[in-house]
């Protein structure tokens, strides 16, 4: 064991004796048992393997609130992040949660049972106070804010835990250390000066120089430490990225640099997040940590404004630098400087020299629209990474969705869109008509309002999984409500990455035309009242609000609608 920037022991809850893994884990079979979050599952896992020493369990109530209000623990020991574990009024309720129980923890991907809490207490917080002081404001800009109002639960359950196992990966394995684990490895190679690099995008030449630059300055070598855990929305995966981080590795001299992963959620917290990672890097062995301009950042706020100050960050973690017992190695902005071929601080550059920079949001540009990337900003390497994960628009997937009463020619659209795509080719094309998605389900008219729900979720799955592999779909059903037909988009756009290119065409028929060109009679058989709750009769179509487009089959012909929908791909670039 080694001490932590607390001056204590580093506390790795893993149960090393066979026997009493063996009894936590029949114990846990017969326990109530919480599913945990993403988010959750990065903290517990951070607890169990002594990230966040000298934490040993989920905040109770007076850690919770002397953190929020003080950046520490009851006991005074620095931590400046609330590690919570939230739950609504109904697990309360159908867990019987209590002070004294004891509940498993179980991983959200495989169901297996990683630790048992003793509870201490459950609370309810106060989350525009947590907003406002832990992440500067209770603003919607800020992720954070979004996650604590729509992903946290009403109430947090404080208590120890008693752990099982850390989470299994299959990804990235030789990359995953605990923090002792790190340690012996530092020892091995007798690295007596580590300088961590904390980052959740990709590296490119500047972060190259950057570290190099630190190192040399300290004498040290450089852990490469990126999250691998819960970051900002937007953010480029992390499969990408560690692909990235594995191919900019070779470009660092021989023995100076080492990668390892680190499950870590985020929370954007600037200043206070800084002062948590200082304190997660010391337990993982660095001796020096890199903190830069704006540090876990997460924008602009409400008001075009950045939520904390350019050097807000460092000043916190000078200010607590002997209680950290860890050396901040601060760094403005890297700029290239072309004259001399090499990237320097912002503020040594003599003045009237020429310099050089990408942006991150022109760095996106040029991704989308394949435009060069030249290899001064980055490795050639790490650009085909980027470009084989975020092709440029044109080799992008995309969903068209058709939505219109039943018989407004919607169908009739989608298959000659089919045709047109097929024809100019570039992307494979598939379709999805409301009656084809499952065989076994009744015709989408004749759904339910929960059914006309799942129906489209069902849609939405298999539309996402496509346009993620690169296809153009084109989806067609009736989709009568604005939740389902939101749900579907933020599916679409959430889960099928680069190809998440969404757009709701609206085909507006009058029921009148769809009515009189019923050939099936379906119309009829509502109005005898033999089709129950029928959409346009027995029910009301609720007209989309944020339609891309809205096309009528009784005043445009199916190749003025179909040209109408080719020029929306071509003004955006998918075409």
């Amino acid at each position: 064991m080694a001490n932590t920037p607390h001056g204590g022991i580093l506390k790795d809850l893993l149960a090393r004796d066979e026997a009493i893994h063996h009894a936590l884990k029949e114990e846990s079979l017969t326990l109530a048992d919480i599913v945990l979050s993403e988010r959750q599952l990065c903290d517990l896992e951070l607890i169990i393997n002594g990230g966040f020493s000298p934490l040993e369990g989920f905040m109770n109530q007076r850690d919770y609130d002397s953190v929020v209000d003080t950046l520490r623990l009851a006991d005074r020991t620095l931590f400046p992040i609330p590690v919570t574990l939230d739950v609504s009024l109904d697990d309360i309720g159908r867990l019987s949660l209590a002070i004294g129980k004891r509940v498993t923890l179980r991983d959200p991907r495989d169901d297996q049972a990683l630790a048992i809490i003793t509870i201490d207490d459950i609370y309810k917080p106060d989350r525009v106070k947590e907003a406002t002081k832990v992440l500067g404001a209770d603003d919607p800009a800020h992720p954070s804010v979004v996650y604590l109002r729509t992903k946290v639960k009403e109430f947090y359950v404080g208590g120890r835990v008693s752990a099982i196992q850390t989470p299994s990966y299959f990804d990235h394995i030789p990359l995953r250390y605990t923090p002792t684990e790190l340690r012996t490895h530092f020892k091995k190679l007798t690295w007596k000066k580590v300088v961590a690099f904390q980052t959740r995008n990709p590296m490119h030449r500047a972060h190259r120089e950057l570290t190099i630059r630190a190192a040399r300055q300290h004498q040290a070598n450089i852990l490469i430490h990126p999250v691998c855990g819960l970051t900002k929305p937007g953010d480029v995966d992390h499969y990408t990225r560690v692909r990235v981080y594995k191919a900019i590795m070779d470009k660092y001299p021989n023995g100076m640099a080492h990668l390892a992963l680190l499950p870590l959620a985020m929370r954007m917290a600037g200043p206070r997040e800084a002062v948590w990672h200082a304190i997660i890097r010391k337990n993982y062995g660095a001796t020096h940590f890199i903190v830069g301009r704006d540090h876990a950042g997460p924008g602009k706020n409400s008001q075009g404004e950045d939520f904390y100050g350019p050097y807000d960050a460092q000043e916190l973690v000078s200010k607590h630098r002997d209680e950290l017992q860890i050396t901040m190695v601060p760094f403005q902005q890297m700029t290239y400087v072309p004259s001399t071929d090499e990237y320097m601080p912002v503020d040594e550059v003599p003045k009237g020299v020429q310099t050089l920079d990408i942006s991150g949001t022109e760095l996106r540009r040029r991704l989308k629209t394949g435009a060069p990337i030249p290899d001064w900003f980055s490795y050639d390497a790490v650009v085909k990474t980027l470009r084989e994960s975020y092709p440029p628009r044109l080799k992008q997937g995309l969903v068209i969705f058709l939505t219109g009463l039943y018989n407004s020619g919607a169908d009739t659209i989608a298959r000659a869109l089919q045709t047109v795509f097929n024809e100019q080719g570039g992307r494979s094309v598939s379709l999805l008509l409301g009656e084809s998605i499952d065989r076994d389900l009744k015709p989408d008219y004749l759904l339910s309002r929960e059914q006309h729900h799942n129906h489209l979720q069902r849609v939405a799955f298999v539309a996402s999984e496509l346009a993620r592999a690169g296809a153009a779909v084109i989806a067609s059903t009736v989709a009568p409500h604005e939740a389902g037909r939101q749900a579907v988009r933020e599916t679409i756009t959430h889960q099928a990455g680069p190809g998440g290119n969404f757009f709701l065409i609206h085909v507006a028929t009058p029921i009148e035309y769809c009515e009189k060109t019923d050939r099936r009679g379906v119309y009829a058989r509502a109005r005898k009242g033999i089709i129950k709750g029928f959409t346009g009769v027995g029910e009301e179509f609720d007209p989309p609000k944020d339609a891309n487009l809205v096309v009528d089959f009784t005043r445009q012909s199916i190749p003025e609608i179909v040209h109408s929908i080719v020029l929306l791909l071509e003004t955006t670039g998918l075409l």
